[in-house]
């Protein structure tokens, strides 16, 4: 008979439990559903910088067909703390004495001092260390003449709706890839990352 009492009670507290699961499980899926953030935001926003934790975000499309077209867009980089790391990386190279990077809306462009015996390998790196920052969209130039650092320095306090921005950059480009700019990224673009057929990509480049 005790059994036959406990039965309703034990019903009752799984329908609570159960409430209780499925509210954790809508607060998961903060904002639209698409987000699943582990460290609560109070955390974010208290001050607490712990450089050592690990980052993770967990990204879900919406359930309901073209909501995540709306509500999702392309994160924007911050361009000047990308190349900030972009040059300090550069200079921790064997051989790289001093780097400076420009990034634009598409492109990165490294120019460097180095005092290698094989300037090809160490175009090789220091191109493949700032494609190891940026998004694999980015083309990527180098050069190893530190007389255009200055150059590129004048285009710092631009953007991509200045005046013949795209013909200044291109012209600077071409002046760059004077200087070896490594081996190609992959089968379908060239050493810039570019695909070929692309604006910028100039034929019968050699490739080592």
């Amino acid at each position: 008979m005790r059994i036959l009492q406990l039965i309703p009670i034990m019903a009752i507290s799984l329908a609570v439990s159960g409430c209780q699961y499925d509210e954790n499980r809508e607060g998961i899926y903060k904002e639209n559903g698409n987000t699943l953030n582990v460290t609560d935001t109070n955390e974010l926003n208290n001050g607490n910088d712990n450089k050592e934790s690990f980052g993770y975000v967990r990204h879900q499309k919406s359930p309901t067909a073209g909501t995540e077209k709306t509500i999702l867009t392309t994160p924007a980089i911050n361009r000047e703390k990308t190349a900030d790391i972009i040059s300090r990386l550069a200079v921790q190279l064997p051989n790289v004495n001093d780097a400076a990077t420009l990034v634009t809306d598409e492109e990165v462009l490294v120019v460097y001092d180095a005092d290698s015996n094989d300037r090809f390998e160490t175009a090789d790196q220091v191109k493949r260390t700032a494609a190891s920052v940026v998004p694999r969209y980015f083309h990527i130039y180098v050069s190893d003449n530190p007389y255009l650092i200055n150059e590129i320095e004048t285009y710092s306090t631009l953007d991509g709706d200045s005046a013949n921005i795209d013909r200044n950059i291109d012209q600077i480009i071409q002046r760059m890839r004077k200087s070896p700019q490594g081996r190609k990224l992959s089968n379908s673009e060239n050493e810039n990352g570019e695909e070929y057929g692309e604006r910028n990509t100039m034929p019968n480049q050699k490739n080592r």
